[in-house]
């Protein structure tokens, strides 16, 4: 922007000289000069002093109080610049101890817990603005040489940029944190996919943070994308499995077939999601491994989510000997139905007991019962409690379980004669 400034300087100089009279030689002769002065400027990339900002304001105003006009540093530059550090040091206390602390035991009495976060959040980067503050205007006190006082405002820039960015990074920060809070206190089901969500966002904004202190150190940023832009083709080709990655946790977070805490299954691997990230989701499987599968294969594999039964059903098959006589078997049919619907945990109307097949070494009674509650534990304890039942019943009816097992007949020759 200085640049076209200086070209529109230019061009409305060399306008100006062209209309004066041919007569008014000196007043032709200072518009060449004028316009010969700002072509070598635009040609030197240089660029007029900026006008000073708040910082060099505040200093400037210190100075005249204390009838400091010199061009060389006095001992009197030198106390200035340490009553800004130490009036920075005590500032900072000040507020972090006094403030802070005030504005913390103020959130501790609200209902919300936005502000519990929020304050202790903004503490150290406030602290920072303070002493970075005092820092810079203790150095603009002294008079340093032109190159250092350039490198002094460069770094001014990117330093209050980054602090400033920083104070809103933690409150983003402690805001996502709250809505985090609130999904999981409502059981929304954008609870478990939120850590996926606060990552992408803060990403965004460290991006958009970098860039704006890049634009305000005078680099044109819109050029600088243009050039990353030029090799935008061969980084795609090089991340296709990042890419990949990253659309198989779009895919996660729309379809939510699962949730952090939630124990599932996907392809060879069973456990309980610990983390679901840009990249990969990680299991902490049964054996207490940890396996992180790429989110391209999440989106691919069949997911089977153990911990959203609505019902246990549980099937088996009871195989007795053919010692059994037919009575005996419709008798404990008969009773192993009546123990299984007498559970008051289990669903009665989904329960079948049926005499069903015979075997080759054994006559099978088929058994299905539905348990009300998906609880694996509270599953388990009723199953337990039915196969007790239901071998005490078998022992008392003389019956006996069967086994894989094979008759074999032999049979007699008749013995040769002579």
């Amino acid at each position: 922007m200085r640049i076209f400034r200086q070209l529109s300087l230019l061009g409305v100089a060399l306008s100006l000289g062209a209309a004066l009279p041919a007569q008014d030689q000196a007043a032709d002769a200072a518009q060449h000069s004028a316009s010969t002065t700002a072509a070598a400027v635009v040609a030197s990339g240089q660029t007029p002093a900026h006008p000073p900002d708040l910082l060099e304001h505040l200093v400037d105003s210190i100075l005249e109080l204390f009838n400091v006009r010199t061009s060389e540093n006095t001992v009197t530059h030198y106390v200035i610049a340490a009553l800004f550090l130490v009036g920075a040091v005590l500032l900072r206390r000040a507020v972090t101890n006094g403030i802070f602390h005030y504005l913390k035991k103020l959130a501790a009495k609200t209902e919300t817990t936005l502000d519990d976060k929020l304050f202790p959040a903004m503490e150290a980067p406030t602290a920072a603005f303070i002493m970075i503050t005092g820092i810079f205007a203790a150095l603009k006190v002294l008079k340093l040489s032109e190159n250092t006082d350039h490198y002094l405002a460069a770094g001014s820039t990117v330093a209050f940029s980054l602090v400033i960015f920083w104070g809103l990074l933690q409150a983003f920060n402690a805001l996502l944190d709250h809505a985090h809070e609130v999904a999981l206190e409502k059981q929304m089901g954008v609870a478990a996919f939120m850590p996926w969500i606060k990552k992408t966002l803060v990403a965004i904004f460290v991006v958009l943070g970098v860039l704006l202190t890049v634009q305000s150190l005078g680099y044109n940023v819109s050029t600088i994308l243009q050039g990353l832009g030029i090799g935008g083709l061969a980084f795609a080709l090089a991340a296709q499995d990042t890419i990949a990655n990253l659309f198989g946790s779009i895919v996660v977070a729309i379809d939510q077939p699962f949730k952090i805490g939630e124990t599932v299954s996907i392809g060879a691997h069973t456990g309980l999601v610990e983390d679901i990230g840009l990249r990969s989701t990680k299991i902490r499987k049964t054996d207490k491994s940890l396996v992180a599968i790429p989110n391209r294969t999440v989106a691919n594999e069949a997911i089977v989510n153990l911990s959203r039964f609505t019902q246990r059903r549980v099937e088996q098959v009871f195989n007795f000997t053919y010692g059994a006589r037919p009575e005996q078997l419709d008798a404990i049919v008969q009773e192993i139905r009546a123990l299984i619907t007498a559970q008051p945990e289990v669903n009665a109307s989904d329960t079948h007991v049926y005499f069903r097949d015979l075997n080759a070494s054994s006559l099978d009674i088929w058994v299905v019962y539905v348990i009300k509650d998906p609880d694996f534990a509270r599953h388990m304890a009723v199953r337990q409690r039915v196969n007790l039942a239901i071998m005490q019943a078998v022992a008392a009816r003389g019956l006996s379980f069967a086994f894989p097992t094979q008759t074999l007949h032999v049979a007699t020759l008749p013995e040769r004669k002579g």
